[in-house]
């Protein structure tokens, strides 16, 4: 019965956040619905006792609730600010609340602005010609925009409205005057870590030589911002660019490597070792949301892989997913970083020890049959998903992780050595950096060789979602039909 409940709860407020997604509803009928959820629940619960009925109040109670957290956060558009759109000078005073992002030809800053009693967040794109920071207090002027969706090399369509959306972005503004007004105002402890990261980065590039730098930022701080277009395409097509990006896998490598150090402690302690590696990589990523729902999800896949109870972990896996929608309710639909982790963190957990059997004869050295099984495995469950979602299919995949990722701990432990080391001494970080530098080069020779294939990767912008869905629903039915079917059993 307790499981029951528990996962009413959790999948009520999924469901009632996934349709308040794309469904307006007027907060007098939710909460007209609640209290009529609440009725049922204290009739069936001391008249019919009927605990089915209970389950189901339960669950469109949490349905309810999943619609008001949405409800609540999606804040409209105002008047003050929509007036001003179009306009080509419009003036604004506002704080940088969050790291500037570089790209290829630009730098962006996210500013909130007050006017009034109303607040947004305006994304700018600004040149390189001047230096911004997290805290900083702008004023700036140009020509207020609406952000519109627009055409990926795929040729998928990029909701780039709900993507700016699900940060509280509803405008931007390109290339305004800006003036910088004060410094240092933002959260003490945030700056700190932002700092921090910037001058290990740093140390980073001093050390290894550009475009080994670039690959090695990315594998460890997800940096993958300054990457050439070229290069960029080139870890798509050979399906690696999970290994630059801010991910469950890379926070479990580098756990798993600690709990290797750990491994002559009882297995609790070798959990906090790796526990504690996972605190580190988020502290050094400035503690942004992608870093902290990464590394929930790679504790969830190393306590899983460590103690074998897959079944406790599955839920702690819903509920973690639950909390990080409640937190914000735009990621369950519009934020593909955390559909992609929590899809890959289910193969990874529930897949991989299934397809263990038929790797057999994979030497276990540098853990090599483990490597295997857990590409093979995240990337079969991952694959409907990035057809319908990117539209790219990569032919070289496997082979290019399996020749890849074995080398991959090494390269990250030695990425952390050289940048440590550097900030105390750059011609003691040298030999870290040179070691790191033979690693990233094969690893970039390996995907620019398999990316230049002929047939490396291929382009479906139209994968059907009905498709997609029945995928999915045989994988869930061949993963936990045993389980599914003892939650409709008569409740005891």
């Amino acid at each position: 019965m307790q499981d029951r409940i528990f996962y009413s709860i959790c999948f009520g407020f999924i469901f009632g956040v996934f349709l308040r997604s794309f469904v307006f509803i007027d907060s007098f009928k939710i909460i007209l619905f609640a209290l009529i959820s609440v009725s049922l629940l204290l009739f069936f619960k001391l008249v019919s006792k009927n605990k089915w009925g209970i389950i189901f109040s339960i669950f469109t109670l949490a349905f309810c609730t999943g619609i008001y957290r949405f409800h609540n956060v999606d804040i409209p558009a105002t008047q003050v600010f929509e007036s001003q759109v179009g306009q080509e000078e419009v003036s604004f005073v506002g704080e940088i609340v969050d790291e500037p992002t570089f790209s290829e030809n630009n730098q962006r800053l996210t500013v909130k602005v007050q006017e009034g009693e109303f607040k947004t967040k305006i994304l700018i794109s600004t040149a390189f010609d001047e230096e911004y920071k997290y805290g900083d207090e702008i004023s700036f002027t140009g020509e207020l925009e609406k952000p519109e969706n627009f055409i990926t090399d795929q040729g998928k369509v990029f909701d780039y409205i709900n993507y700016l959306r699900k940060d509280g972005v509803l405008y931007v503004m390109g290339y305004p005057e800006i003036e910088v007004l004060s410094s240092g105002n933002g959260n003490g402890v945030k700056s700190f870590l932002f700092s921090f990261k910037e001058n290990f980065l740093e140390k980073l590039n001093l050390a290894v030589q550009s475009p080994e730098s670039l690959l090695l930022g990315g594998l460890i701080l997800g940096e993958k911002a300054s990457f050439r277009p070229e290069l960029r395409q080139s870890f798509i097509n050979t399906g690696t660019i999970h290994i630059v990006a801010l991910s469950g896998y890379n926070v479990t490598i580098v756990a798993e490597w600690f709990m290797k150090l750990f491994s002559f402690l009882p297995m609790n302690l070798g959990i906090g070792g790796g526990i504690f590696a996972i605190l580190l990589f988020i502290l050094m990523t400035g503690a942004s949301s992608t870093a902290i729902r990464a590394g929930i999800m790679a504790t969830l896949v190393l306590i899983a892989r460590a103690t074998g109870r897959n079944y406790d972990v599955a839920r702690a896996l819903i509920l973690a997913g639950v909390v990080m929608i409640l937190i914000n309710p735009f990621v369950l639909v519009y934020d593909v970083s955390f559909q992609l982790s929590f899809v890959a963190t289910v193969a990874v957990i529930f897949v991989t020890p299934r397809i263990e059997k038929y790797f057999m004869w994979v030497p276990e050295s540098l853990k090599l049959r483990d490597i295997i099984s857990v590409t093979f495995a995240a990337y079969i469950f991952v694959l409907p998903f990035i057809l319908y979602k990117m539209g790219n299919l990569s032919l070289v995949a496997l082979p290019a992780n399996i020749l890849v990722l074995p080398f991959i701990p090494f390269t990250m432990v030695l990425g952390f050595l050289t940048g440590f080391v550097g900030l105390i001494s750059h011609i003691l970080a040298v030999p870290f950096g040179f070691i790191s530098y033979l690693f990233l080069h094969y690893e970039l020779g390996v995907i620019n060789f398999f990316s230049n294939l002929p047939f490396a990767a291929f382009s479906f912008p139209d994968f059907p979602l009905i498709l997609t869905i029945l995928i999915y629903v045989y994988f869930i039915y061949r993963l936990f039909w045993r389980n599914i079917s003892n939650l409709f059993k008569v409740p005891e």
